[in-house]
């Protein structure tokens, strides 16, 4: 009886955020449905807006992020971009790894994000994150200035891909790297809806189109690919 009745509660919870997840981003997007990628035909997703979905405490176990940043290769003085930095998940662990000398800088589409994360950041003595509201098309970050670009479940969510990409490719420097973490598409048995999942070809088909070279895929996590591209150097 207990089993059943925290099921209930659990679905009826999936329910609810389901249904604010989709109404949330009907306000970013003045209730626009969401295109489809003209190269690979993939439905692009709905952008999540709840930060209690994107702090839920089994994110860490489902995600292991720390584990992610080790095999990535975060180290101490690189500039990065946590593109879609959200509430920060990322961020912080990023802020500490590229110290001493490095920074972060934190973009987000939403205010709201990024008020929260310089909340956080001021209230754990974090200093050196720079935050940047970005656009639907525009991520705003300085030409040429970042190491390393990272995205973690947020790509999928760009309503105009090819433009952020061209502008994220544009903050890089040369030989620098973009590195996508994204849910596999391949793996059925994932819990993720699918227009929150990716597979390795239609990453590569999209990013290679824009101009970014495929380096190398990563395993190593439990749900999700990471795949790195980089810049050309000329």
């Amino acid at each position: 009886m207990i089993l059943r009745l925290r099921t209930t509660r659990r679905l009826a919870y999936t329910i609810a955020l389901g249904l604010l997840l989709s109404l949330t981003a009907q306000c970013i997007h003045a209730a626009q449905s969401p295109p489809k990628h003209p190269l690979t035909g993939r439905q692009i997703a709905d952008v999540y807006t709840d930060a209690a979905w994107l702090d839920r405490p089994t994110r860490e176990q489902e995600e292991q992020p720390d584990r992610a940043l080790e095999l990535i290769g975060i180290k101490p003085g690189m500039i990065v971009a946590d593109v879609g930095a959200g509430s920060g998940f990322m961020t912080m662990r990023l802020a500490r790894l590229v110290s001493p000398g490095g920074m972060v800088y934190a973009n987000d589409l939403q205010p709201s994000m990024l008020k929260l994360l310089e909340q956080r950041a001021s209230a754990q003595h974090v200093a050196n994150i720079e935050f940047v509201h970005g656009t639907d098309k525009d991520v705003r970050l300085p030409a040429a200035a970042i190491d390393l670009a990272l995205l973690v479940d947020v790509y999928h969510e760009f309503w105009y891909p090819q433009e952020m990409l061209r502008s994220i490719r544009g903050a890089l420097k040369p030989n620098g790297q973009l590195i996508l973490l994204e849910y596999r598409k391949e793996d059925p048995k994932l819990p993720i809806h699918p227009d929150h999942k990716m597979s390795v070809s239609e990453v590569r088909t999209e990013l290679e189109a824009e101009g970014l070279v495929f380096d190398r895929l990563l395993d190593g996590l439990p749900m999700q690919h990471i795949l790195i591209f980089r810049r050309p150097s000329r």
